[in-house]
């Protein structure tokens, strides 16, 4: 067999790269060939380009393997090898032109000139009936994700389509698979519906001159609109107050047949669905994978347009593996019958529904259940990985359950999305596993290979547990040397030291109890450790999970090991927070020296690109202190991190930094359902304390429905408007001795009792309950005292006894990104 023959050379070879290969040669490897790539691409030699772009990748697998490539420079390394596989293509294309392309060239197909109503008489015949429509994008394989954006895309924009086309119908379905993308208009017309408009032209005294004959204004209106003279007529314009009158024409704009407007149009459909990350092809054509074939029917008839590349038709592909890959379609009611008889569900719901209790029967077979929260995890990625599903059950052996169970179900779940069975009497793991296989396949052999899969991982896994659990956890940290974080923050050794020493500061300015700090010095030089562990090199996802698992198994206090689980927490949008304070330390420090050190280092993210996740850094900081109501000044935790770092962090490049955070922040909290005006009204007062900020906008949120926040908004909103613009003129002082009405005197008392009351801190309905008595008192001062007297320094007394009202929100809300102000 292979395995006799090659054992000894795979065993050698897995030695190598992942423990002999030397570091420092790997990394000069990939710079040489990079470097020579590079050569060859400015002699145009794109072949030994691309051979030495090869080598490159295989220094770069090499040196993964050996836990050398840390996430941020991961995507350094992506970004060379991306750059010259963009050359090699281009020079391969542009080397192909010059020889004049002896292979041939491909033409773009063009949809038929002729109308395809005309060319079916019974299309628009007297009485013809609606029909049903069907337009399917057919592809390489979606990923899950692409495959639902598409589908809700798709019926946006057709239902969009439709109704500004005019074309009458009676419901929509849509629905896809991975490889396929569909929608299906019930009874839709077959000709659009006439359109009646009365259009306004110019005022009849700019139509006709002075003699009475039209004007080149009124001539110019007819021909834009197809009339003549003699049909315009003269009337008002109910939208014009000043009653003038005008030139009217009344259009009559015929229907046309639906095809012929569908063809015209669904191009720009097909072409506008979006993706985060999309593959291109020709020039122009841009789509999650490459689209492979079009479908587009009105009953019997095509819709002829051309999309990708493509010209659409009536051939649909079924399963790659069917009798008959490819089917005519007659007619677009027969659509779905003809996927179902191949055995396609195309309805995802249908599918999901149809795999989860499939999954259930078989989990059921061997006394075990499948948890709603393992069906939560993977249902909707899985169905949207298969459009023919067969469910099957497998089996590992008991032995592996002795690994720890997040081992278990983080390679059933992530690296073969399989279903792990439970016991639902203990809730404990039973040594079996639920997949979902496509199409037509023989059941045993799929079960084989799967299991056999499954039990590989579990062997590596294993070797790699009992490996770790050889050696202590802090002696890890030193491995963390050979792995760099950013080229000019050092390694993750280095983040690891940073950690150590930043988080004291932190738990200080978050004002926790010595507890927390002796649990957080405990956890922070142990909290990287598990990235140098094998089985975390092997399964990154379980970063935090084996640490306090290992630290468990050497005794550590449990709120110790808490701490190192949590300290990875949030993963991402939906996640766990940590639950204990120095969990949250941890996680706030470790992300704050990430987001410092890269935007120090110029990794500030684009518009359009990510590369070191600080994004989701950002996010998942202001997650954890909103989460953990922890209020503290962002500027003051910037500033406190920028100490540590080994580059200088410049003023310029913190005012960056806590606008991107702020940002996020923002971000969270309209994505928590607060309405985007509260949360800015917040924001641009207390955006430097998320945690008071958040509760600040969900209050106003609430304050904003009520009359008497509406009241204080309307009494605020004058002395603002007056005093705006004036800053400059308006003295520094209230001088009350310069007050000439009663009426001054109880603005000025009643704003000095409302600022003793408001605290730096005061909650929004304390803002409002404490606020609302001089609502009265502003308007009162408003009826009786003119502001801008002639005497200067009255005026200006004035002015600034108003500015001190305006001011009164200031620290607490900006009440000018309210609707109303």
């Amino acid at each position: 067999t292979f395995f006799f023959f090659k054992q000894k050379t795979a065993y050698e070879m897995s030695v190598y790269h992942l423990d002999v290969a030397e570091v420092e040669d790997q990394k000069a490897r990939f710079d040489s060939y990079e470097e020579e790539a590079k050569r060859m691409l400015d002699r145009r030699l794109p072949v030994p380009a691309y051979d030495n772009l090869l080598k490159a990748s295989h220094a770069f697998n090499v040196l993964d393997a050996r836990g050398a490539v840390g996430v941020t420079e991961r995507a350094a390394f992506f970004a060379k090898m991306r750059t010259l596989a963009r050359g090699c293509a281009q020079l391969w294309l542009d080397r192909r032109e010059e020889l004049g392309f002896p292979l041939g060239v491909w033409q773009m197909p063009s949809p038929p000139s002729e109308s395809k109503a005309a060319t079916d008489e019974s299309y628009l015949a007297p009485g013809s009936s609606p029909r049903d429509f069907l337009l399917e994008i057919g592809s390489e394989e979606l990923p899950p994700q692409d495959a639902v954006a598409a589908a809700k895309q798709l019926k946006t924009a057709v239902t969009s389509l439709l109704e500004r086309l005019r074309l009458a119908h009676k419901g929509i379905i849509t629905g896809g698979t991975p490889r396929r993308t569909y929608i299906l208009v019930k009874d839709l017309a077959t000709c659009q519906e006439d359109l009646a408009q009365r259009i306004r032209g110019p005022p009849a005294r700019v139509a006709y001159g002075e003699d009475g004959k039209p004007t080149k204004a009124l001539e110019g209106f007819c021909r834009k609109n197809g009339v003549s003279l003699d049909q315009i007529e003269l009337g008002k314009d109910s939208n014009d107050k000043g009653g003038a009158d005008y030139v009217f024409a009344n259009v009559k704009t015929a229907g046309r047949p639906a095809v012929d407007v569908l063809s015209e149009t669904l191009a720009e459909v097909v072409e506008g669905i979006t993706f985060p990350k999309t593959m291109r092809w020709l020039t122009d054509a841009a789509y999650s994978r490459p689209v492979r074939w079009i479908v587009a029917l009105h009953g019997e008839v095509v819709v002829p347009f051309v999309a990708m590349g493509l010209l659409s038709g009536a051939t649909t592909r079924l399963l790659r593996n069917a009798a008959e890959p490819e089917i005519q379609l007659e007619s677009a009611d027969e659509y779905l019958d003809k996927m179902n008889t191949a055995g396609i569900v195309v309805d995802m719901e249908l599918r999901r529904q149809s795999i989860y209790q499939d999954a259930l029967e078989a989990a059921s077979a061997v006394q075990g259940t499948i948890t709603q929260r393992t069906a939560d995890a993977l249902l909707e990625e899985v169905t949207n990985l298969v459009e023919c599903p067969r469910v099957i059950l497998g089996k590992y052996k008991s032995e592996f359950l002795s690994l720890p169970r997040e081992v278990l179900e983080i390679v059933m779940k992530k690296h073969q999305r399989y279903f792990a069975v439970e016991d639902p009497s203990t809730g404990n793991l039973l040594p079996y596993f639920v997949t979902v296989a496509n199409g037509n396949i023989n059941v045993d052999v799929v079960r084989e290979g799967n299991e056999a899969v499954l039990r590989a991982r579990y062997e590596d896994a294993r070797f790699f547990y009992k490996s770790d659990c050889s050696k202590s956890l802090v002696s890890f940290r030193e491995k963390l040397d050979g792995t760099v974080f950013q080229e000019k923050l050092g390694s993750m050794l280095d983040k690891s030291h940073r950690l150590e020493k930043l988080a004291g500061q932190v738990v200080n300015c978050l004002g926790l109890s010595p507890e927390v700090s002796d649990l957080v010095s405990q956890a922070a030089p142990l909290a990287h450790c598990d990235l140098a562990t094998d089985l975390v090199t092997e399964f990154t996802a379980l970063a935090g999970t084996m640490g306090c698992h290992y630290a468990q198994l050497e005794g550590k206090p449990k709120k110790v090991c808490t701490a190192i689980y949590e300290f990875v927490l949030p993963r991402g949008a939906g996640d766990e927070l940590p639950a204990t304070d120095a969990g949250a330390v941890l996680a706030i420090t470790d992300r704050l020296d990430s987001l410092v050190g890269l935007f120090a280092a110029g990794c500030v993210p684009s518009a359009s690109a990510d590369p070191f996740g600080l994004r989701r850094a950002a996010y998942g900081l202001v997650q954890t202190l909103v989460g953990k109501g922890m209020k503290v000044s962002l500027e003051n935790l910037v500033e406190v991190v920028s100490g540590a770092q080994p580059l200088p962090v410049s003023s310029e490049c913190r005012k960056e930094l806590l606008l991107f955070i702020r940002r996020r922040l923002e971000q969270l909290l309209v994505d928590d359902g607060v309405p985007v005006e509260a949360v800015r009204a917040a924001l641009n007062q207390r955006g430097d304390n998320p945690s008071l900020a958040a509760s600040s906008a969900k209050e106003l949120a609430t304050e904003m429905k009520t009359d008497a926040f509406a009241a204080i908004l309307s009494s605020l909103a004058r002395p603002t408007r007056i005093t705006r613009g004036k800053e400059n003129e308006i003295a520094c002082v209230v001088d009350p001795d310069l007050f000439e009405a009663k009426e001054e005197t109880a603005l000025w008392e009643a704003y000095e009792a409302i600022s003793a009351s408001l605290e730096g801190e005061a909650g929004i309905r304390e803002f409002v309950q404490v606020c609302l008595p001089i609502v009265s008192v502003v308007d009162t001062f408003f009826e009786k005292v003119f502001v801008m007297a002639e005497d200067e320094k009255v005026r200006n007394n004035r002015l600034a006894l108003l500015q001190r009202v305006a001011n009164l929100p200031q620290g607490i809300v900006d009440l000018s990104q309210l609707p109303g102000f």
